[in-house]
């Protein structure tokens, strides 16, 4: 297999060396994605409609905060598009990563029920070797891989097992979609079952979950903490996920959590009125260096861990 080189990031616009990445990179995102079940077109972000709003906050992050990476993990059955993430990344100057995978069970497309683990992994692997749509844009993180409930269902553990292979067979990380939080522990056991080490796994949405013990665990167990829903008040108050967080780091685990947004609909668009994805860096952000955060914690966070994350580094890099 074709692995990436090492301390590389492979974007939608080709390879990218990962100490190029000098500024901070949101974990979890969507540029582009069409998860709209009930014809209401709100979990929508439309690459004709919305595409100019999104690249315009990208920019606008870029030349404020210096955003230099957004892993967009909009995957197969999601309204993926990487010709329209290719160009929102070269007209913002910001890195994207596509993903492949599998979302969670509503959203699955009929191959899954058809196909076994194998067949399915064959799939992912082929996306990252020969690139995605015959366009030639290849995958640099598997994700987000889905799962709801406190134990994956039995499609869901198809999917997850499949992901895991790909990963391991390709050298990429894997991004999972927890829901509400519930079952990252299961998917945790289901993925490193496959070979896949735990420092490959970020586990999505654990600031929906007010369980310090289990963030703990996962860390422990040396995969990433995904707090990846800031901003999201109707699913958990920021006050909720900065005691969270804090905790976390109390417990000596910096070096295991991701941050992001996961702007999943147009209503979360800044120009919509939403709290766009610059609210990590304007609003939450701030509260942690209230809270004591100093500019290393910052980038540690930021920049370093995710970064880490998608290259399998097992040192921290610099």
């Amino acid at each position: 297999m074709n692995h990436p080189a090492p301390h590389t990031l492979r974007t939608v616009t080709g390879e990218l060396r990962s100490a190029s990445v000098r500024g901070p990179a949101l974990a979890h995102e969507h540029l582009v994605l069409d998860l709209d079940r009930v014809g209401d077109g709100a979990a929508v972000l439309g690459a004709e409609r919305h595409a100019a709003a999104v690249a315009a906050e990208l920019v606008a992050l870029r030349e404020e905060y210096g955003l230099a990476l957004v892993v967009e993990l909009t995957c197969r059955g999601m309204g993926r598009d990487v010709r329209a993430l290719s160009r929102i990344a070269r007209e913002t100057g910001v890195a994207v990563v596509a993903a492949t995978g599998w979302y969670y069970e509503p959203f699955h497309t009929p191959e899954i029920d058809t196909l076994d683990v194998a067949a399915l992994t064959d799939v992912l692997v082929r996306e990252i070797e020969d690139g995605i749509d015959g366009t030639g844009v290849r995958p640099g993180v598997l994700g987000e891989l889905g799962s709801h409930g406190d134990v994956p269902a039995p499609a869901e553990a198809k999917v997850l097992r499949a992901g895991a292979r790909a990963a391991v067979a390709t050298g990429l990380s894997v991004a999972t979609h927890a829901q509400l939080g519930r079952g990252g522990l299961a998917q945790l056991e289901l993925l490193t079952g496959e070979g896949l080490p735990a420092h490959r796994v970020s586990i999505g949405h654990q600031d929906l979950l007010d369980d310090p013990g289990v963030h703990r665990e996962l860390a422990e167990r040396g995969a990433y903490v995904a707090f990846d829903t800031v901003g999201k008040s109707g699913y958990q108050s920021d006050g909720t996920r900065l005691r969270l967080l804090l905790a976390l780091l109390e417990a000596g685990h910096a070096d295991r959590a991701l941050l992001s947004c996961d702007i999943s609909r147009h209503g979360y668009l800044r120009d919509e009125g939403g709290q766009g994805y610059g609210h990590l860096f304007a609003s939450f952000l701030p509260r942690l260096r209230a809270a004591g955060a100093d500019d290393d914690l910052i980038d540690l966070l930021t920049r370093r861990n995710p970064v880490r994350f998608l290259t399998g580094a097992t040192v921290e890099e610099n």
